[in-house]
């Protein structure tokens, strides 16, 4: 199984802020969409990604005034991204060996959706469920 069937059920629509934007409007825009992170979008390609952890380390760092910072003074760059065509296993992989919560599939410069690791183990599961269903009826037929 591959990214494309997760994008498939999921949709593709993404939700995305400009590096320009200012991390007060990219946290409503989080809290607003209940969302934890967005990918970053600069001179149309994904330059990084502003998640909640990117939040915390620039109050850390910074106090009230890290709200009217730029989106891309804080965000998590260089972006990690995944294509379609990634099995879901060596996305989940990555995603764990590189300590990330979200992936945005990327071809060719162009931004096709962003993944979480919520979205991977949802179908994963759904999967081993499935197989687990069709292995129970075999068994029942036998």
């Amino acid at each position: 199984m591959t990214i494309a069937a997760i994008l498939s059920g999921k949709g593709q629509d993404v939700i995305t802020v400009s590096g320009g934007d200012t991390v007060r409007d990219a946290v409503a825009l989080l809290a607003a969409k209940r969302i934890g992170a967005v990918p970053v979008i600069e001179n149309g390609a994904v330059a990084g990604i502003f998640s909640e952890r990117d939040v915390i380390h620039c109050l850390q760092e910074s106090g009230p005034a890290a709200l009217d910072h730029e989106v891309r003074g804080v965000m998590t760059a260089p972006v990690i991204t995944v294509t379609r065509d990634e099995p879901v296993l060596a996305a989940l992989s990555l995603m764990t060996r590189r300590r990330i919560r979200h992936l945005p599939v990327v071809e060719g410069g162009v931004l096709l959706g962003f993944v979480s690791i919520g979205d991977l183990v949802k179908y994963r599961i759904e999967r081993i469920e499935a197989e687990a269903a069709q292995m129970r009826a075999y068994i029942q037929s036998a």
